[in-house]
């Protein structure tokens, strides 16, 4: 056995001892880099929160523990069945957070803590150092649709409110930016719009704009399916 390989083999048992310490408490570990520790939406993603956003969907009790570290005004909500092909599971209804929406919208757990990350680590700080103020009201088309992905056989992530679409933003004195007006221009609400699209990219696994297609030409999409996307 060559000596590389014999490092290779080292290392990797070493990785294996210190994960089977972490895991089991045995050495202190910051939670922010623990990948068995919760998320804490208060502070800001790094590359394990994929992971602890993730543990989220099959978890209620885990969801609760992340969500109450939110920023969220939420009810929680009965798994079910609307319509036989899309099934509602692990989901909570979200009302308001530090801003108000247009609406109240359904989210999987994932979502809605992701949206919780995206609005106190992106959303806000993209609106301060643009505006010098916050956001104050959010303004969506939804998040719950059964159906499918446009001119697919597969179902769309809203089919399972595991997707939002963002569509406006209102500034604390009353400046309203909208995706469909505003994110062609040149000025500081364009700007703020392609801040917020780098933002959601971090937050959410799949993030499509007006960039991405003609579909997309009034709304950002965001959801927590497939393996990433950033458009």
């Amino acid at each position: 056995m060559t000596f590389g390989r014999l490092l290779f083999l080292f290392l990797l048992l070493t990785l294996a001892v210190l994960g089977y310490a972490v895991w089991h408490g045995h050495v202190e570990w910051p939670p922010r880099w623990n990948p068995w520790a919760p998320l804490d939406i208060r502070e800001p993603p790094n590359w394990l929160t994929g992971y602890k956003l993730s543990r989220l969907q099959d978890d209620r009790q885990l969801c609760e523990q992340v969500l109450a570290n939110s920023q969220l005004r939420y009810a929680r909500v009965p798994d079910s069945q609307p319509e036989p092909s899309c099934p509602l599971h692990n989901v909570v209804r979200i009302q308001a957070s530090t801003l108000r929406f247009n609406g109240s919208f359904l989210a999987t757990c994932p979502l809605a803590a992701a949206y919780a990350l995206f609005e106190r680590h992106g959303l806000q700080p993209a609106a301060q150092a643009v505006f010098g103020q916050p956001v104050v009201r959010v303004e969506h088309f939804g998040s719950f649709a059964c159906r499918n992905i446009a001119r697919s056989n597969r179902r769309s992530q809203h089919a399972h409110a595991n997707a939002l679409d963002l569509a406006g933003f209102q500034l604390a004195d009353g400046i309203r930016i909208s995706v469909a007006r505003d994110w062609s221009g040149a000025g500081d609400k364009a700007r703020f719009l392609r801040l917020v699209r780098d933002a959601a990219c971090e937050s959410f696994n799949v993030t499509l704009g007006p960039e991405y297609n003609a579909a997309h030409h009034d709304h950002l999409h965001v959801d927590m399916g497939g393996f990433g996307m950033c458009r």
